[in-house]
């Protein structure tokens, strides 16, 4: 696969992008910096191939929705997406990076959202992929959870070489 294809398809994961540690209804942390902080938590998590660390990072109903692939709800679907995208990436030596000392987040009432900016960066640490992402998050009995994560890329793959003539 093509390592542009395969840095899209770890941003999948990154949203992503994207996912908050959980925190307790009794909790002193702002709705904003759990966000912050989770997305973060993803990110390395992602790097370090840990799937179920970003899984408890998402609710049971939630859906990511990664570039130039189809969404996938639930916590199976998830799992297998990411299972692929994790896999794949870690074969393309690539890895995630926040770029995102600029997010914005929010909240109101039992939802959150998060935005921010991404890169992936190849085995040598060159940024080969850019992008955004977005997380809206929901408070379930004191927890905030990911409901849904989606991102793209600030540009489209690079197109594959045509076949040299003979």
């Amino acid at each position: 696969m093509h390592i542009l294809k395969q840095a899209a398809l770890l941003c999948c994961g990154l949203l992503a992008l994207a996912a908050a540690s959980i925190v307790s209804a009794g909790d002193d942390s702002s709705p904003d910096a759990t966000f912050r902080a989770g997305t973060a938590q993803w990110i390395a998590a992602y790097n370090a191939g840990n799937l179920d660390r970003i899984l408890a990072l998402y609710a049971e109903d939630a859906m990511v929705m990664p570039p130039d692939a189809p969404a996938a709800s639930g916590h199976a679907a998830i799992r297998e997406f990411l299972n692929k995208d994790i896999a794949s990436s870690k074969a393309a030596g690539i890895t995630l990076s926040d770029l995102s000392s600029g997010s914005t987040t929010g909240t109101s009432g039992d939802l959150g959202w998060h935005t921010g900016t991404f890169a992936v960066l190849d085995a040598n640490g060159k940024t080969v992929v850019t992008g955004k992402y977005a997380e809206i998050w929901r408070r379930d009995g004191g927890k905030w959870m990911i409901i849904r994560d989606m991102w793209n890329n600030d540009a489209p793959a690079a197109a594959a070489a045509a076949p040299a003539m003979p």
